[in-house]
């Protein structure tokens, strides 16, 4: 499946310096340790409604990574997925009456276009779960294989009891567990299940829904075990971070681990990121609320995916916050603000602005910390000049390549 068009990165004096991030399985900040190529996995989106700011959001700090890690002089393989076949699109499509095909093409333009006019870098490899039906099903067949399933009317479900280590990604007990599985996909109820913490991996052909040939008889894959045959597959084990929104710590994420670990005696990825949910008037911002935001709808509006960018910078990776109509106002005296400076012949020396952006963004992604050091460099050109006639040029660059702000 492509990708959407990347944009030019302008090289900067220097090297950034390595990149702590939280992990999610330790709780602490870690230094991210890669070698010349890291490796990065993002959970994308299921195509069933356009990309609203929760989703952006979560591939903006995915985006600061990769930026961080290029500027440190690594190659970065990244790798999303796009779930282009589930229960939820296929719902969708029956309430609509459209082809479920041609609804998920849709969305994945928008997709596209909205990452894309976010100056989002693309991935290496944007992976369809319909193009990955084989890898897929081989991973169940070699699940099958060690013993760790069972089949339940032709499906085939992943044993909880060899996971060992469920729980450990999530720090969740198995009360938190059961609460949370079937709010988030699973069938903690059916009948039959030898635990109902048993995860689906692959599902038999029901009348009236896709289904494809496998190892496994016809039917589709079940959602936690895509992203880790892809990531298994385009990474192999162990690669470098791994994760999305905080919503698939449990179950998407820590299931998902539990397979790799499973097929490969360790862990899937030595670190994990996950991203905090973008609210609305109090509530998280989801499908299901139907209280969306979208990124398309703002750029429709005439919104400057600049401020777009911008708005959601000013809040830190990890922490839930609601979007608000304030949001765009500030962002948008913002990047005036910058503007004006950056149109100014000189300015105050930028080497400290450049060192104290990289700086805020190797420690945990601080991307608000970053915009004050660029504010501080804005007022002081406005207000006090400089004499640097290079200082705009360089400020410029350090916007556009480390937090992927284009101001013109």
């Amino acid at each position: 499946m492509r990708s959407w068009s990347a944009p030019d990165i302008v090289p900067l004096p220097g090297n950034g310096g390595p990149l702590r991030l939280h992990d999610t399985a330790s709780d602490r900040v870690v230094t991210t340790e890669p070698g010349p190529r890291a490796g990065m996995y993002a959970c994308g989106i299921t195509p069933y409604d356009a990309a609203h700011l929760g989703h952006a959001f979560t591939y903006l700090a995915f985006d600061l990574v990769n930026r961080v890690w290029r500027d440190a002089g690594h190659e970065v393989d990244y790798v999303q997925n796009t779930t282009d076949i589930d229960d939820p699109l296929l719902e969708r499509a029956a309430a609509t009456g459209e082809d479920w095909r041609e609804l998920a093409h849709r969305e994945i333009d928008v997709f596209r276009a909205d990452m894309a006019a976010l100056r989002v870098l693309p991935p290496s490899s944007y992976v369809g779960v319909v193009e990955s039906v084989d890898l897929i099903s081989d991973l169940a067949a070699r699940l099958r294989d060690t013993g760790s399933t069972y089949d339940l009317d032709g499906d085939l479900y992943f044993s909880a009891a060899d996971a060992p280590k469920l729980g450990e990604l999530s720090h969740m007990d198995r009360t938190e567990m059961l609460e949370l599985f079937g709010e988030r996909g699973g069938d903690p109820q059916r009948p039959g299940k030898k635990d109902p913490l048993d995860w689906l991996l692959w599902r038999a052909e029901r009348p009236g829904e896709p289904a494809w040939e496998s190892p496994l008889g016809r039917g589709r894959p079940g959602w936690h075990i895509e992203c880790s045959a892809i990531a298994l597959d385009r990474l192999g084990p162990a690669f470098d971070l791994n994760g999305g929104g905080s919503d698939l710590v449990f179950p998407h994420h820590e299931m998902g681990a539990a397979e790799s670990r499973c097929a490969t005696g360790g862990p899937n990825a030595h670190t994990h990121l996950h991203v905090g949910m973008v609210g609305l008037h109090g509530e998280k911002m989801s499908k299901s609320q139907g209280n969306l935001v979208f990124v398309s709808g703002l750029r429709q509006e005439g919104v400057d995916p600049a401020v777009i960018r911008l708005a959601m910078l000013d809040h830190h990776y990890r922490t839930p916050w609601d979007w608000t109509d304030g949001e765009i106002t500030r962002a948008t005296a913002r990047a005036d603000r910058w503007r004006s400076a950056l149109d100014l012949d000189s300015g105050p020396e930028a080497e400290t602005v450049l060192a104290a952006v990289r700086s805020a963004l190797a420690e945990d992604l601080d991307s608000p910390a970053a915009l004050r050091a660029v504010d501080t460099w804005a007022e002081a050109a406005l207000t006090q000049g400089g004499t640097d006639s290079g200082a705009p040029g360089l400020v410029r660059a350090t916007v556009d390549t480390l937090l992927g702000v284009d101001l013109g």
